[in-house]
C-alpha cells in the first residue's frame, strides 16, 4: 500500500522555492511515478491546505567528475503545487 509519504519525499528550501512562497506556491520533491492527482491528494492529506493546482517536472541528472572518471547524479521529479487563496504550509 503506497501512503503519501510515500508520494511526497520532501519539501525543497531552495532560492526558488521561497521566492515561490509568495505566489502561494511550492517546492516538492516527489516520488517519479507519481502522477498530478497523487501529488495533490498527499499534499492537502500532509499538510491539511487545499490545493489549487499541480506542475511536474522531471529534473535529469547532472554530470559529476572524480579524477578521471565521470558519472550522473539520480535524476527527480519536482512539483511545484499551488494552493489555493488563504492556505498556507506552516514549517
Amino acid at each position: 500500500m503506497i501512503t503519501c509519504y510515500d508520494i511526497v519525499k520532501t519539501l525543497v528550501r531552495s532560492e526558488k522555492g521561497t521566492v515561490l512562497e509568495k505566489d502561494r506556491q511550492y517546492l516538492f520533491r516527489v516520488a517519479p511515478f507519481a502522477t498530478k492527482i497523487d501529488v495533490k491528494r498527499a499534499v492537502e492529506e500532509i499538510y491539511k491546505v487545499k490545493v489549487d493546482s499541480v506542475n511536474t517536472v522531471n529534473m535529469p541528472g547532472k554530470l559529476k567528475r572524480v579524477r578521471y572518471k565521470t558519472g550522473y547524479t539520480t535524476g527527480w521529479k519536482k512539483a511545484i503545487v499551488s494552493l489555493k487563496e488563504g492556505q498556507k504550509i506552516e514549517g
